[in-house]
C-alpha cells in the first residue's frame, strides 16, 4: 500500500509540474516571447516545482524521523 501511495503522489507532482510549465509557457507567449524563450520559461517553472516538491519531502521526512 505504501508503494502505491508514493507512486500516486509522484504522479500527482509530475502532473502539477507539467500544468505549471504549460501555464508558464502560455503566459510567456501571450506576453510576446518567442517559442524558445517560452520553452525556457516552461522548463524553469517545471524544474522549480520539482525542486520545491523534493525540498518539502526532505523537510517532512526530517520532521517525521
Amino acid at each position: 500500500m505504501t508503494v502505491a501511495v508514493v507512486l500516486l503522489v509522484a504522479a500527482l507532482v509530475i502532473v502539477l509540474a507539467l500544468m505549471t510549465a504549460a501555464g508558464a509557457a502560455t503566459l510567456a507567449r501571450m506576453d510576446g516571447a518567442t517559442y524558445p524563450a517560452a520553452l525556457t520559461r516552461a522548463a524553469t517553472a517545471f524544474a522549480a516545482v520539482i525542486t520545491l516538491a523534493a525540498a518539502m519531502t526532505a523537510a517532512i521526512g526530517a520532521l517525521l524521523s
